[in-house]
């Protein structure tokens, strides 16, 4: 028999496995041990936030909707109020006067006393005119002592700058010159004023004696130029009578020296003067003519008057009118030539911009064709397929924006050109064509675009006034858009 040791030594399956095993877990043990000192780096997962995310959404939001606002058209709003405007023609005419020009009696130098316009009684003092010429010496020299000006003849000159630089013109330049004359008369005067009361008690080495006094003839305001217009009558004008480039004006200053028989100053004696214009036809003349009287405004300073208007014409085929006025010839007695407006018509009304008024077509259906739907709203009874060929009607709302005897204007928003309408409890039919253009403006109280007819009374470059009261037109205080271009029919406008 075999020896059990014996057997056991001989099965390769006893002692073997177990060394192997472990040396297998060696080796492995042996490689993690190896690897022992590499490090990996740890991967952290992503971790949104969505508070940041909601953030980001809302600001590219806010930079869009503030792009979109910049670069936008802009719908201004302009609210309708109840006006008025006038419609005037502008021209250039020729004031005539009753004048009477004072000529001098004596030869020597001029002082006056008087500002122009003052009024002067008959025999009131005008002027003097001194043969030795020592007054004017006087004046500028320091033997009559500093001349200094009270606080009223300080406030005088004051109003004329004030109202010279308000109704300034640069156009024309000229007007500098006749005010820079008036300021140093004015001046002038004053310190002549100054001296002629106290000539008596100065040291004037007998100057007295020499000096002529000057009195007024005939009552009325003293004017300081002349031009040769004082003769003229309305018969006398003609169009060369009118170029300002060919007009001379003398303009009388103290201290001039004069000689017998020249002019030193002029009188208008009455407050009816008149003001000559030229009118381009005849037809023109006797439209203007046959309204009998017209307001007038002058453009010197916008001040208002009514004036008598008469009409003739000249050899030459030229018309002309006359204004008659019978006040205010005191406030441009200083001026020739005078630009102003007759106010031909005055429209009152609901008074909106032209930039809103805006043609819009519409389309013509007879008024027995327009039904009424649920809630009162208007509109027609449109004829449609469907696409098994079957027919059926549809209503379809259409407010009428304006009317005649016979049609309503209807929007062509909602219908079309051929769109085949149903008169209510019939079979008639009516295929749509007709069109027609109504004036309007949009209206915006609603917070979109609604056309709104007007009936324009009267216009002028930037303004209309139009009929109040139409039921399918504006109100007062309404809203519409100033700038009809920047807006399409029935578009919102706050969104």
């Amino acid at each position: 028999m075999p020896k059990q040791g014996n057997s056991s030594r001989n099965d390769p399956n006893r002692g073997s496995s177990k060394p192997a095993r472990n040396q297998d877990q060696a080796g492995k043990s042996t490689g993690r041990g190896n690897n022992s000192g590499k490090v990996i780096k740890y991967r952290r997962p992503i971790n949104i936030n969505i508070g940041l995310v909601v953030f980001a959404v809302i600001l590219i939001y806010l930079i869009i909707v503030i792009m979109t606002y910049i670069t936008s058209d802009k719908v201004v709003g302009y609210e309708v109020k109840t006006g008025s405007l006038s419609g005037t023609r502008v021209y250039q005419g020729i004031a005539l006067r009753n004048e009477v020009v004072v000529t001098s009696d004596y030869a020597g130098y001029v002082n006056y006393y008087n500002e122009e316009a003052d009024r002067l009684g008959k025999d009131n003092l005008a002027c003097t005119i001194d043969e030795s010429g020592r007054i004017m010496d006087l004046i500028n020299s320091e033997n009559a002592g500093e001349i200094s000006l009270n606080e009223s003849e300080l406030a005088e000159l004051k109003n004329d700058i004030i109202s010279f630089v308000s109704s300034y013109d640069p156009a024309s330049f000229y007007s500098v010159y006749d005010f820079q004359t008036s300021i140093m008369s004015a001046t002038q005067q004053m310190a002549s004023n100054r001296l002629l009361q106290n000539i008596d008690s100065m040291d004037t080495g007998g100057v007295s004696s020499s000096i002529h006094y000057c009195y007024a003839p005939v009552t009325g305001d003293i004017i300081y130029f002349t031009d040769g217009y004082e003769q003229k009558k309305f018969e006398d004008i003609r169009m060369s009578d009118l170029d300002r480039a060919a007009y001379e004006k003398n303009t009388l200053q103290g201290g001039q020296l004069v000689a017998v028989g020249d002019p030193i100053y002029k009188i208008s004696t009455d407050e009816n003067w008149s003001i000559v214009i030229p009118v381009d036809s005849e037809e023109e003349a006797e439209k203007l003519a046959a309204e009998g009287y017209l307001k007038v405004r002058f453009l010197k300073n916008q001040y208002e008057s009514w004036a008598k208007l008469t009409m003739r014409g000249d050899e030459t085929g030229q018309y002309f009118l006359n204004l008659a006025f019978t006040n205010s010839m005191v406030t441009f007695c200083s001026d020739r030539f005078l630009d102003i407006e007759l106010i031909t018509e005055e429209k009152t009304g609901l008074k909106v911009p032209n930039s809103s008024i805006v043609e819009s077509n519409f389309f013509l259906v007879p008024k027995e064709y327009v039904t009424t739907g649920k809630g009162g709203t208007k509109g027609v009874l449109r004829e449609t397929y469907a696409e098994d060929g079957s027919k059926s009607t549809v209503f379809i709302a259409s407010t009428p924006y304006s009317e005649t005897k016979d049609m309503y204007y209807l929007d062509q928003n909602v219908l079309h050109s051929g769109d085949i309408l149903i008169r209510p409890d019939s079979t008639d039919t009516y295929v749509l064509s007709a069109q027609d253009k109504l004036i309007g403006v949009y209206n915006i109280n609603k917070g979109y675009a609604d056309f709104r007819l007007v009936d324009i009374l009267y216009s002028n470059e930037e303004y209309s006034i139009v009929t109040p009261g139409n039921m399918y037109g504006l109100s007062e205080y309404d809203y519409i858009v100033l700038d009809a271009s920047s807006i399409t029919p029935d578009q919102f406008i706050y969104q």
